[in-house]
């Protein structure tokens, strides 16, 4: 009596769920066996592509058919496309099965494979699923090419959107806030250039977006988010870009800023977003032995965490993160202007804006009367088409382009009451006094407003050699603060050495060269 393994297979989970395929397939091949006197050995439910033979539950029947105690002689399906959708992978199965003494079959196909004459027919039965998904596969990327030029994502929607349909229930990707928020906050940060790339991304799962590394890099360089689709080139047709049906988060400008900020090769040193309270100034301190940039580190005692600077070289040089932090606040004590100059820097301030403020008020005009003239025009054009002067279509298209104008005109002239209606002189009046108690507002900021004062006063890092704190190099408002205290503390003496080589003599003004 002949035994069979019986090959139930569907091409999709929703078929399988559903079952209708799956059972009517099983009822059939029980049915068949019956009548035939066949033994039923197992009965194998296949999910998966017949693409391939990689399928999960076929690579277990065939390790079973292989096995020594192998009882079945018959591997029984309704039709070959069931079996498999690739000619050239079922010849191959096809003899492997005849070389272990088991003959495929389809109940509603069969083939007596003994006669030559059938192997053509074989061929069809395998060639035609094949055709058939091939023409299925070619009509689904023609249909998504098409709607990829018309704007439409038609994929799984990214960082920031959410899957959706529309009142006709067709697939469209609308806005995620909660992630929107992330995305606007990670390029605003990236186009400002104040903070490294890594930085960016740490502090922004601080704030709770998840995102892995490589997801971060997809999203940043993106055009997707400014509201662009790259079509790419296929059959002679150059890839290029169309602009997409769904909300941008971001403008243009803002995405190609990033791109340029991310481009550079040589990018300065940015303030670290990220650092633990206790040691501030990690990143920012230079070695004094082997000038290498110094980190920090804590280390467990019995009861509490003690930090330090250390060099990660083998110099050796290590310091403890309190007696750095305090002997920085007493360095920073130094960039304290005396009275008088804040008033001056203040008036300095207020007489700069107040000169700009001027040329904004008169663009605001020009912007106006740019507007005024718009107006002017649309209603000329307007009296010409009610006198049929003029056709419809140019009407229209004047109008577009108008209205185009005016919309950007206003545009601007609303950035420019946002700037003139700003209390600068009192945001100046603040900063001032913030840079006049500098040591004590870096003692009552935060850590992130601690590291941003740290970075924007020295450009270069700081050395500390166990006593002070020095370094090469300050911020230029910082230096001409502290620069114009020295010359006013200081009184001008002239050397009172008879010998000196200084010249006390002013050369008299004439013609140059001047001769001796």
């Amino acid at each position: 009596m002949e035994t069979a393994d019986l090959y139930v297979r569907v091409s999709t989970d929703e078929q399988a769920d559903k079952g209708y395929s799956q059972r009517n397939q099983e009822e059939v091949l029980v049915r068949y066996c019956n009548n035939h006197g066949i033994t039923v050995n197992r009965v194998i439910y296949e999910d998966f592509s017949a693409k391939t033979f990689y399928r999960p539950e076929w690579s277990r029947l065939l390790g079973q058919l292989k096995e020594k105690g192998n009882k079945s002689n018959l591997v029984l399906f309704t039709k070959w496309d069931r079996f498999s959708r690739n000619a050239g992978d079922a010849y191959m199965m096809i003899n492997t099965l005849r070389k272990l003494g088991v003959e495929p079959q389809a109940i509603e196909q069969p083939l007596d494979l003994s006669i030559p004459e059938n192997k053509m027919m074989l061929a069809f039965y395998l060639a035609a699923p094949e055709v058939e998904n091939d023409r299925r596969a070619l009509n689904i990327f023609h249909g998504m090419r098409r709607g990829l030029k018309e704007g439409r994502w038609l994929w799984m929607a990214p960082f920031g959107y959410r899957n959706a349909r529309d009142s006709f229930k067709r697939p469209i990707i609308e806005i995620e806030e909660e992630e929107a928020a992330h995305v606007k906050w990670i390029f605003e940060n990236l186009a400002a250039a104040n903070y490294s790339s890594e930085q960016v991304l740490l502090h922004a799962r601080r704030r709770g977006a998840k995102l892995p590394k490589n997801k971060f890099w997809r999203i940043v360089r993106n055009p997707f988010y400014c509201g662009k689709l790259y079509v790419p080139e296929f059959n002679g047709e150059k890839g290029h870009f169309v602009k997409a049906q769904h909300q941008a988060l971001i403008s243009e400008d803002l995405f190609y800023r990033v791109q340029d900020a991310l481009q550079l090769k040589k990018r300065k040193r940015r303030t670290e977003i990220v650092s633990p309270e206790e040691i501030p100034l990690r990143g920012f301190l230079k070695c004094p032995k082997c000038s290498r940039n110094l980190t920090a580190s804590a280390s467990k005692g019995r009861n509490q965490y003690y930090h330090y600077y250390h060099c990660t070289s083998k110099c050796g040089v290590r310091f403890k993160a309190k007696d750095v932090n305090t002997s920085f606040r007493k360095f920073l004590s130094k960039y304290k202007p005396k009275k008088g100059m804040i008033d001056l820097f203040e008036m300095i301030f207020n007489q700069a804006f107040l000169s700009e403020n001027k040329i904004d008020l008169s663009e605001k005009r020009k912007l106006k009367t740019a507007i005024e003239k718009l107006e002017q025009k649309i209603s000329k054009t307007r009296d010409l088409y009610i006198d049929e002067k003029l056709d419809i279509e140019d009407y229209r298209v004047v109008k577009r382009r108008c209205e185009e104008e005016i919309e950007r005109l206003e545009a601007k002239g609303t950035k420019i009451e946002s700037i003139i209606t700003q209390d600068i002189p009192e945001k100046v009046k603040k900063a001032l006094g913030m840079a006049e108690r500098l040591d004590l507002f870096f003692d009552t900021a935060d850590l992130g407003i601690k590291r941003k004062i740290i970075g924007s006063i020295f450009p270069e890092n700081i050395v500390f050699d166990g006593k002070q704190h020095r370094t090469a190099r300050v911020n230029e408002f910082f230096r001409a603060i502290y620069k114009i205290n020295s010359m006013i503390a200081c009184k001008k003496i002239s050397p009172k050495s008879k010998n000196s080589t200084l010249d006390r003599v002013v050369d008299p003004l004439g013609l140059e060269p001047r001769l001796f």
